[in-house]
């Protein structure tokens, strides 16, 4: 089957190779005829699984047929296939250029999302680059919906990769747009996202200020998300460790997106090393039982 796959492929080539011939009859190349042919050759390659010659032919059929930039795209998918992701993102760029230059942009866009999904488990960095580039066409397309999802996969990797500034700035970003389209409750989960960014980065005044930029939004104060924070913050700057251990660790939090709920339950307060700082202070003498009776009375109500 492969073979017979092979032999039809080198047909559609030299098929390909003699519309581009000219003759005393034949003035001029017969390109549109060529890159059909060198497309049916590419398919035939690609099926016999031989990628590098599936390539070749998709890239010849974007040279004559210069409408059909998907062209491109394939030839980058058979790098894929190949395990060349390098190249398969170089070939997949190129192709979204042509498809922004070609007036598609949403063609581009969910091109450039495809190229990052592929990238993702070798390279974050490149993935970042690429699921950015993707939400700014969107976004120039006033297409928030579909740009601020691109985002949300941009700012989770940024945290992966620990570029906590990177990830603040994006998820701010990510908070305006879904401020834009009055999605409310998601608000809300980047406001949170956000706090423990901050506080990773051991700025507890951004964290707080997120908070308190949050209040104007409908809904969140005295939501479940907004108290969670505030008992957060409180716990934090009064390096309550038992209080910051009790909301990280509470389902709010820890059913986060993956990334930031890692973010919540290895949460810090500064200075301290254990889960219970409270508990763990008092060392003899008198001051021990008071000290044990005012952390009964912070567990009172819950994050409430």
């Amino acid at each position: 089957m492969a073979a017979q796959k092979i032999n039809e492929a080198h047909e559609h080539m030299a098929k390909a190779e003699k519309c581009l011939k000219t003759s005393m009859t034949k003035w001029k190349p017969d390109f549109d005829s060529a890159a059909s042919e060198y497309a049916k050759a590419a398919v035939c390659f690609k099926n016999a699984k031989q990628y590098e010659q599936a390539k070749d032919a998709y890239l010849k059929e974007a040279e004559y047929h210069t409408e059909n930039k998907t062209a491109i795209e394939q030839a980058g998918m058979m790098m894929k296939e190949q395990k060349k992701m390098p190249e398969a993102i170089q070939y997949i760029e190129k192709a979204c250029m042509m498809y922004m230059e070609n007036g598609t942009p949403d063609t581009a866009a969910m091109a450039l999302d495809r190229a990052g999904k592929l990238i993702e488990p070798i390279n974050l960095e490149k993935a970042v680059d690429l699921y950015q580039k993707a939400a700014g066409v969107f976004e120039n397309e006033d297409r928030l919906r579909q740009a601020v999802e691109l985002l949300g996969k941009a700012s989770r990797l940024l945290v992966r990769l620990r570029r906590l500034d990177d990830a603040a700035a994006a998820l701010q970003k990510e908070k305006n747009m879904y401020k834009e389209i009055e999605n409310y409750p998601t608000c809300f989960k980047k406001t949170t996202a956000q706090v423990l960014i901050h506080l990773h980065r051991g700025d507890y005044v951004a964290a707080d200020k997120c908070v308190r930029e949050s209040y104007s939004l409908p809904g969140y104060s005295g939501s479940e998300d907004c108290v969670a924070m505030e008992t957060l913050l409180q716990g934090y700057d009064e390096q309550d460790e038992d209080q910051v251990y009790r909301v990280c660790n509470s389902p709010l939090l820890k059913y986060m997106d993956n990334d930031y709920a890692k973010l919540a339950i290895s949460l810090r307060v500064p200075g301290g090393g254990g889960k219970k700082k409270k508990a763990a202070a008092p060392q003899g003498g008198a001051g021990g039982a008071p000290a044990a009776a005012e952390d009964e009375d912070d567990y009172e109500g819950g994050l409430c």
